[in-house]
């Protein structure tokens, strides 16, 4: 198997918002980036510095997209996939539920 990783692009960035259901202003919150300056290089309009777009890898990873390589000898291109399956998004969404809402606290 001849596989390359793939380099983050808007189109890869897009997916993987999609599957993390999350918006652009998260991802660019998460990475430390401009929320219009991320939504521009979704567009292709503009082109983020090596240290950007890993932030934005880290960021889009921190929210459960898993990034897939190339292969070469396959024919299979890179994509983007949930890190966690459904039953296991599911759970995690209701551990991070259990207890109620957090209240201000004025201890």
């Amino acid at each position: 198997m001849n596989s390359t990783f793939p380099h983050l692009t808007g189109d890869l960035a897009r997916a993987g918002r999609a599957l993390a259901q999350i918006s652009h202003f998260v991802v660019a919150r998460q990475a430390g980036l401009d929320p219009d300056r991320f939504r521009s290089f979704e567009r292709g309009a503009t082109h983020l510095t090596e240290d950007e777009l890993e932030a934005a890898r880290q960021a889009l990873e921190y929210y459960g997209v898993e990034f897939l390589p190339e292969d070469v000898d396959e024919g299979i291109g890179y994509g983007v996939r949930r890190k966690f399956n459904q039953r296991t998004a599911k759970r995690i969404a209701n551990w991070e539920n259990e207890g109620g809402p957090a209240y201000e606290d004025d201890i």
